[in-house]
């Protein structure tokens, strides 16, 4: 089961602050792939400033928001997407939907517990 992230809610870290601010799922040949999109600023880092938008890929979704964690968190089977062209291909999907500079998929699902 993967365990959905809060939307909107910052994490800083040594070099910036990251945040998760939308899901959504796009369409790849009859499927539906689960996508996440935030957007991250480096502004503590030691080298220079930046940022970028992001796109997170648990994978295609078989059951959505399926039940709820102990903390009350959406819980949504997915399997991974496997497969360089797939990947390839999905990629071009989300960058064309959304404005993520890159997009990263899960190995594996986020599990509870």
């Amino acid at each position: 089961m993967f365990i959905h992230p809060e939307l909107n809610d910052p994490v800083t870290a040594i070099g910036g602050t990251y945040v998760i601010t939308g899901e959504q799922k796009v369409e790849y040949q009859g499927e539906r792939v689960l996508v996440f999109s935030g957007h991250a600023v480096f502004d503590t880092t030691c080298c220079g400033a930046g940022g970028c938008a992001y796109a997170l890929v648990p994978g295609f979704v078989d059951s959505y928001r399926c039940g709820k964690d102990d903390a009350g968190r959406w819980l949504s089977r997915v399997r991974p997407i496997e497969g360089a062209q797939i990947r390839k291909t999905v990629t071009a999907i989300i960058c064309a939907q959304t404005n993520a500079h890159q997009v990263q998929f899960y190995s594996g699902s986020k599990t509870e517990g």
